[in-house]
């Protein structure tokens, strides 16, 4: 009965993620276009002036709008979800939505590494509330917690085209567990979400593989090493970014400063080489397709590194889904030509490696494997890399736990815990 009666909130929730989420990738796409266009044309100091000065304005503003209309919506936002659904946090969905919105395409679309996908995944669960007070449902039930992370696996789904993903994800990272309420409303939530983001933003992968070769059994011991390595990384991204975090609280207590540094970072970066800045998707395919050169591989994916702890640490709304897929293509094609480089029989096609790498990274960050697994599925429509996948994906998966690395939304609900001194309200 109850999950009878939960269907027709699910599908409201999904509809409803999905025109919130498949706006804030029209406005971020129509941000970043603008940018692009409008500083193009310009040269010499000018340029210099113009990218760095934007930066710091879309830094510093969104920053302040976070601080000053809506705490709740630093960061990715995941964390604050999962604190709500432990009972541990309160979100009033009237003041995140415009002020997560708003300030992430200020920040985002200014130029910060960072990724849309964590705030749509927040705006998600905040629509699942905030349809859940359209229905009156309870507080305090399970129904209403049930609304929140369909909404949240919503929003993933809508921001990668990735349905599967986004229902997996409720139930790996932020349930934890299997009930059937929660898999009918997020699997609801979640198609429903997608069929939405499809009519409105387009239908095909966030990837485009058509022409990669299917990698063969014998690669599988190079996707276990990859994963090895991966699970490494992770450990020092989720150290690194934490630390971020601290550096920039005792550094500044300003609402705009921390932002406005960032910014004028990120806008440095953007003027010697644009696809630095923002959410590096077009970095993300190029690196896919092969079309960077070997020798700058290294430099780019320190000043990704580099530039994600320092935009993400200032704490403004922006997550780091996009930015770790970033890193993981670059280090996964990095590795690819490495190996060529050494034996070129054992690596006839590189690139497909920088696949592996974005699911390992994810893996050992969050700490989701199956998520990372289907994710990368769906986001390149091929299914013949399941299996390397799974390979490197739970070898970096086993990396990180035997180092003792807390999953990173884990380790930043943990830290907002501390610092507040008390619930997150």
């Amino acid at each position: 009965m109850r999950r009878r009666h939960i269907l027709p909130k699910a599908l409201v929730v999904g509809l409803v993620a999905g025109v919130v989420a498949s706006a804030f990738r029209l406005a971020l796409a129509w941000a970043e276009s603008l940018r692009n266009a409008q500083l193009g044309g310009l040269h010499g100091w000018q340029s210099f002036a113009a990218w760095t000065f934007l930066g710091a304005l879309a830094g510093g503003l969104g920053l302040w709008m976070v601080r000053r209309l809506a705490p709740e919506a630093a960061g990715s936002g995941i964390p604050r979800l999962q604190a709500v659904l432990l009972g541990k946090a309160k979100l009033n969905w009237k003041r995140l939505l415009p002020v997560k919105f708003i300030a992430g395409v200020i920040g985002i679309g200014g130029g910060l590494t960072l990724g849309r996908e964590g705030p749509t995944v927040q705006m998600g669960g905040a629509s699942g509330l905030m349809v859940a007070d359209w229905f009156r449902v309870k507080a305090g039930g399970g129904e209403r917690k049930a609304l929140i992370s369909a909404g949240a696996g919503a929003g993933l789904a809508a921001a990668f085209n990735s349905p599967l993903a986004g229902m997996i994800f409720v139930l790996e990272e932020l349930q934890g567990n299997f009930t059937p309420v929660v898999f009918v409303a997020a699997f609801l939530a979640s198609t429903s979400s997608d069929v939405v983001s499809r009519l409105l933003v387009g239908d095909k992968p966030v990837f485009h593989l058509e022409a990669m070769p299917v990698m063969s059994v014998n690669e599988l011991p190079l996707a276990l090493l990859l994963g090895l390595l991966a699970g490494l990384l992770g450990v020092v991204f989720n150290k690194c970014l934490l630390g971020s975090l601290d550096g920039f609280d005792r550094l500044t207590r300003s609402k705009w400063l921390g932002g406005a540094v960032a910014g004028f970072v990120a806008g440095i970066a953007g003027w010697y080489m644009p696809h630095l800045s923002g959410g590096g998707g077009t970095l993300a395919d190029q690196a896919i397709a092969g079309e960077i050169a070997v020798g700058i591989l290294p430099l780019l994916l320190l000043a990704r590194f580099v530039l994600t702890m320092t935009c993400y640490g200032c704490g403004t709304a922006g997550g780091i889904f996009a930015p770790l897929l970033v890193l993981g293509a670059l280090g996964g094609l990095l590795f690819g030509h490495g190996i060529a480089h050494l034996s070129p029989p054992w690596m006839p096609n590189p690139e497909s490696f920088a696949v592996l790498g974005m699911g390992a990274l994810f893996t050992a960050i969050v700490r989701a494997p199956l998520t990372g697994i289907v994710l990368m599925v769906e986001m390149t429509g091929k299914y013949d890399f399941m299996l390397p996948l799974l390979a490197s994906c739970l070898a970096a998966y086993g990396v990180a736990e035997w180092l003792g690395s807390a999953p990173i939304y884990d380790a930043l609900r943990q830290r907002s815990h501390q610092k507040d001194g008390g619930p997150i309200d």
